[in-house]
């Protein structure tokens, strides 16, 4: 029996948003390296996920699930993709659990000997009941990530809910912070926390019986839905940094034909994996806003490595390394990639470029997205016509479709190679628009 994990979900979703459900079952089953029962399974379980995170997608449980994805598309205030995070993040034991514990604190509050009590005679027959041991793990899991609070006293202890900060502001004032976290989730990153803090608040609101538009006043249209699905190995990465920890994964590059692989633990079905399995020190993530993707810049033996954090699957935290070692190699990527537009670390080329100004345009929105998104560019030379921006990078396969974005606006003059790349290119797009 292969022994699955929340990679499986994340590359099945990617795969869907990609093709638009365009991929029989069998494609899907091969490009990501399991079989159709185990890929039917899969699309069982999301569709009762979906039904449990948006419920009036009951009723529509016989409709493809990529129709039922597409139709949420533009609904990103309540973004589909997060509900693989709700879903995968506690057992349903401990999900049922943890539920009791929280509406039992929001009472009042209680000992761990009385959550205990009430947990033993409120939790389904079909769930095994706790001993104290969990309890009391429960409470000092739900203390540490902010949940709950220990009230001032001798033992036994008390917990209750701590959401002081909620109950003292007025509705107006939580409709401006939800409308605060709405906002920075949906445009900074990370943002898988803003969505989970946005939720709590827009349930503490609708139990207040706010009026459902005065909770959701925006509309977001997710253009990158890698950004989030990738977050779910970004806090692994950086504990394993924060802790000088290598990491060891099993990697499918952007090339390969499979994008997953089961991880087997019954020896009849063992094969080998069409990944690589890689083992390296973390130093940085980088992400790239133009492209919604994220990087992890690390170390191993060939020295500095590159890898897309689409790719990473199976990921767990390895044996720690030499703080003082560390901090050398981290010196020695900073200095590396100093003139990464990106994540190069080619060797370091001049570029100039030629802006036109946009005539008779008040004001001048090229120059001003130059200013914007030229990092640490410098304009050399400006008339009434153009300007030179100048720029060192490491090599120019980064930074160059940035310039080509700004289309006839744009001419390169350094260097040279560079110049005439751009050039026959932009003759290959114009034979595609010759006349018939």
């Amino acid at each position: 029996m292969a022994k699955e994990s929340f990679d499986k979900e994340i590359q099945f979703l990617r795969m869907l948003v990609l093709t638009s459900g365009a991929f029989s079952r069998q494609q899907f089953a091969d490009r990501l390296g399991i079989s159709v029962h185990t890929f039917d399974k899969t699309i069982r379980r999301l569709k009762q996920v979906a039904s449990s995170t948006h419920q009036h997608l009951a009723d529509e449980q016989s409709r493809e699930f990529s129709e039922t994805f597409r139709l949420r598309y533009y609904d990103s205030t309540d973004p589909l993709l997060l509900f693989l995070f709700r879903a995968k993040s506690v057992k349903e034991s401990e999900s049922q659990r943890v539920s009791l514990l929280l509406g039992a604190m929001n009472e009042q509050a209680l000992t761990a000997k009385e959550l205990l009590e009430m947990c033993c005679s409120s939790l389904p027959s079909d769930l095994p009941l706790p001993d104290e041991k969990t309890i009391r793990s429960d409470l000092k899991y739900l203390e540490e990530v902010g949940v709950i609070t220990r009230e001032p006293g001798s033992r036994p202890y008390r917990y209750r809910i701590q959401d002081d900060l909620i109950r003292s502001l007025l509705d107006e004032e939580l409709i401006d912070l939800y409308d605060f976290v709405d906002v920075m989730a949906n445009t900074q990153v990370p943002s898988v926390q803003g969505y989970l803090l946005r939720d709590g608040l827009k349930k503490h609101l609708l139990r207040n019986q706010v009026e459902r538009h005065a909770v959701e006043p925006f509309l977001y249209k997710y253009h990158y839905y890698s950004r989030i699905l990738d977050e779910a190995h970004l806090f692994t990465l950086l504990h394993a940094m924060r802790h000088r920890r290598k990491v060891r994964f099993l990697y499918f590059s952007p090339k390969s034909e499979k994008s997953y692989a089961s991880k087997n633990t019954n020896p009849l079905f063992e094969r080998e994996p069409e990944g690589k399995a890689e083992k390296v020190v973390p130093l940085k993530i980088v992400y790239d806003h133009q492209y919604g993707r994220w990087y992890l810049l690390s170390y191993d033996r060939q020295g500095i490595r590159k890898y897309r954090m689409e790719g990473i699957t199976q990921i767990e935290e390895a044996e720690p390394v030499d703080e003082i070692w560390y901090e050398e190699k981290n010196k020695e990527l900073v200095e590396k990639i100093k003139y990464s537009w990106l994540i190069d670390t080619g060797r370091p080329v001049t570029v100039r470029v030629r802006f036109f100004n946009p005539g008779g345009s008040e004001p001048n929105f090229i120059k001003e997205r130059v200013l914007l998104q030229g990092q640490w560019g410098e304009i050399v030379f400006e008339d009434e016509h153009s300007f030179i921006y100048e720029i060192i990078v490491n090599g120019v396969t980064e930074i160059k479709p940035w310039l080509r974005s700004f289309g006839s606006s744009c001419e390169i003059l350094e260097p040279a190679s560079f110049r005439r790349e751009i050039i026959a290119e932009w003759k290959e797009i114009q034979a595609y628009y010759e006349s018939v």
